[in-house]
């Protein structure tokens, strides 16, 4: 299949905290866009920019050579695709869906059964990056189905990632996207253990988290991370739910496969009981968790001496 050219109608379905970035990034590359989304008024933040709004799933469906989606989760990915007024009852022949929602890798797979029964292909290519890094273009993109059909969109990818890697049949990129969100998630939780470690022996918690963003070990999606905190800044670049979200699909994967994997299990606890702080808060909130949980302790310590 030849690739795509910039003249090529996209749609995309999803115009969320990911959704409405990869969109204004592809319409300033000159492509044309139909949106969608159950609240309207979401799209039409995007029309300053050039999208045209849908109305309906199947006008994007039947209007689009291309169509991309990014969505809460398999739920709304699953309704989205297969109700009888979705895209894949509606798409072309030969249409291409570039489906790119964190989900079970198997929802990726049943939903690639389904296209290609349809004359549609199906790819699952899964975001790795904040908002802020997708801002700038520089995400990474987890691909799973045809390697045909991947090359054939991949001036797409250019657009919207620094990287893009094609990982093997359908369902690849969303396993590649759980097990590298193990890493963000865990990694996050060994981080506010180091802060609260350092801050319980002394350590001046600025300069010990100034510190711990400039060593080697400390993951580069991690740094910005401290360097905020410093500041008590948890606003939301990647959510508290959604790393929850993202817990759920690894463990629940982990499980169906006889996996044991003690220390996400620990993250996914204690990234649980940081709802407390609020869910739409960053999910690196569990620096202040681990935080608030030695204060708490050293309060009841400090009342127990006095009695």
């Amino acid at each position: 299949m030849n690739r795509i050219s910039g003249n090529t109608q996209l749609g995309f379905v999803g115009i969320g905290a990911m959704g409405g970035r990869i969109v204004r990034r592809l319409l300033a590359n000159g492509y044309k866009v139909m949106v969608y989304n159950r609240d309207r008024k979401k799209s039409e933040t995007l029309i300053p920019d050039g999208a045209t709004v849908a109305d309906a799933l199947s006008a994007v469906s039947k209007t689009s050579k291309v169509i991309l989606s990014c969505l809460t989760d398999d739920a709304a990915v699953l309704r989205v695709y297969q109700a009888p007024d979705g895209i894949l009852a509606h798409a072309n022949p030969s249409a291409i869906v570039v489906e790119m929602s964190t989900v079970l890798p198997q929802t990726s797979r049943e939903l690639a059964r389904e296209a290609a029964s349809r004359n549609v292909h199906f790819l699952d290519v899964a975001i790795s990056g904040s908002t802020s890094v997708l801002e700038q273009g520089m995400v990474t993109l987890l691909g799973g189905g045809d390697s045909e059909i991947f090359a054939a969109v991949e001036p797409i990818f250019k657009v919207i990632a620094k990287q893009y890697f094609h990982l093997g049949l359908a369902g690849s990129g969303t396993a590649a996207k759980l097990a590298v969100n193990t890493l963000l998630g865990a990694g996050m939780q060994a981080v506010a253990e180091a802060c609260v470690l350092g801050e319980r022996q002394g350590l001046n918690r600025e300069q010990l988290l100034t510190v711990l963003s400039k060593t080697a070990v400390v993951a580069p999606a991690h740094v910005g991370k401290l360097l905020r905190a410093l500041h008590e800044d948890y606003g939301p670049q990647f959510a508290l739910q959604l790393m929850n979200k993202d817990f759920r699909l690894i463990l629940e994967t982990a499980s169906k496969l006889d996996l044991t994997l003690p220390v996400t299990e620990a993250a996914f606890r204690i990234n649980s009981e940081a709802f407390a702080l609020g869910p739409d808060q960053d999910y690196s909130i569990v620096i202040r968790e681990m935080e608030s949980r030695d204060h708490n302790k050293n309060v009841k310590e400090a009342t127990a001496n006095q009695v």
